[in-house]
């Protein structure tokens, strides 16, 4: 489940502005006018289809396409913003456009994340750009090309920059822990992907063991801490049933557990129910799953083995879906206590659908369409409104670059355990991701 929230007024302004900040970079040929317009058609049938709400949260949908056409064709330049902007009307985390794959990564060198209210830079890569142009770990993050930051749009600001059309300078404003603004541009550097038509054995090869990694970054990481508290760091919810098995069975003999979520952005509803449901010794609902044609519960099964000591369970802003859906029964259930920050506000689900366009040229596409809102036991929905922690525990920008983890101190010395938050940061130290 990814996530992504949406602030639709602020992302058609951000979308409409990139003819300008590209500059003509490529006049648009009839060919990829027609491909942009045939992914808009083809989503403009499918959404009505496939969206839970058959009410399309009252959208007039036929009005955002007939205008994204219209838009499109007065385009100058190659781009897929306005069939972006008609999906984003919908303000949901889970229905957006996934463009094609480009042949390059941009990388500028450098880690963001909402901390509480304020947007931080919390990780810089060594010699990277950001590092070059003096950019700090601690450094407040207040505005992206003169957009200010927040936490009702990083992650749509995130999507148009990073995703949708990557843009190779960014211009930065920000303020340093003395509380001086400047202004800093960021070049990113360029990364290129293998394209489909220079495939070799070599090449295959690489791709397979990228996957590998992939598979591998998904796993759970565990720790004890003091021979006798078990951490689990899960870095998403795509891992196997086999290792939430062996998560368990390595912690019962244990009184306390804690649970890290953080930067927990993703996940599968077969996982979820498997950790979940080796929590509890009893069936528990997670939810409500609110579907186009009917509401079913959504129910974690006791594996009748469970972890029975207590439950500390860690999140940050950038917990979200699966992450939330867990700390938020955890929370109301009573079986343990939610620690950190308030999470993503990220939590539908949805159905991912891959399309082709273009004749001689074909251009192959996405599209992420929410097909089921997800409602707790209080008859509420996460999304827009998060997790918020029974206890509130937030580590200043400096810790986080210092590698001290104060949260995790904290969660330590609540299941009994002392600890520094120097220590507590050593259990699991940062990596940055290998080059793609």
């Amino acid at each position: 489940m990814r996530h992504l929230r949406s602030v639709t007024p602020l992302f058609l302004t951000l979308l409409f502005s990139y003819v300008f900040l590209l500059a003509q970079a490529k006049d648009m040929t009839n060919e990829e006018r027609d491909q942009v317009e045939s992914m808009l058609l083809r989503l403009a049938s499918d959404v009505p289809k496939h969206y839970y709400d058959p009410n399309l949260h009252g959208v007039d949908w036929k009005e955002k396409i007939s205008l994204a056409r219209e838009q499109i064709k007065q385009e100058k330049s190659l781009n897929m913003a306005h069939v972006a902007a008609a999906l984003d009307s919908f303000n949901d985390s889970r229905t957006f456009l996934i463009p094609p794959r480009r042949p390059y990564v941009l990388d500028h060198g450098w880690a963001v994340q909402m901390i509480g209210e304020k947007c931080f830079v919390t990780r810089i890569r060594p010699n990277g750009d950001a590092d070059t142009h003096g950019v700090k770990a601690g450094d407040q993050l207040l505005a992206i090309n003169g957009y200010r930051i927040g936490r009702d749009n990083l992650h749509k600001i995130e999507y148009a920059f990073y995703v949708l059309r990557p843009l190779p300078q960014l211009t930065v404003i920000l303020r340093d822990p003395q509380g001086q603004e400047r202004r800093a541009l960021l070049e990113a550097e360029f990364r290129h992907r293998v394209h489909m038509r220079d495939l070799d054995a070599n090449t295959i090869q690489n791709m397979q063991l990228e996957e590998e990694d992939w598979v591998r970054e998904q796993q759970i990481r565990t720790a004890e801490y003091a021979d006798d508290l078990p951490i689990a760091k899960l870095p998403s919810f795509m891992f196997g049933p086999s290792e939430v098995d062996k998560l368990i069975s390595g912690s019962r003999k244990h009184k306390a557990l804690i649970l890290d979520l953080r930067q927990n952005p993703r996940g599968n509803v077969e996982v979820l129910q498997a950790v979940a449901g080796s929590l509890f010794d009893h069936d528990i609902k997670i939810c409500d799953r609110i579907g186009r044609d009917s509401t079913k519960p959504m129910v974690a099964k006791s594996n009748h083995h469970p972890f029975a000591g207590k439950l500390y369970v860690l999140i940050d802003s950038k917990s979200a879906s699966a992450s939330e859906l867990l700390a938020r029964v955890v929370q109301r259930e009573k079986r343990g206590i939610v620690i950190g920050d308030r999470s993503s506000e990220s939590v539908m689900e949805a159905k991912v659908y891959s399309y082709s366009a273009g004749l001689d040229m074909l251009m192959f596409y996405g599209a992420s369409i929410t097909d089921a809102n997800l409602i707790m036991a209080d008859g509420k929905s996460l999304e827009h409104f998060g997790v918020s922690p029974d206890q509130v525990a937030i580590a200043t920008p400096l810790e986080v670059a210092s590698g001290r983890d104060p949260v995790l101190a904290r969660a330590a010395e609540m299941a009994g355990v002392r600890t520094t938050p120097e220590d507590a940061g050593k259990v699991f130290p940062f990596e940055w991701p290998k080059d793609k």
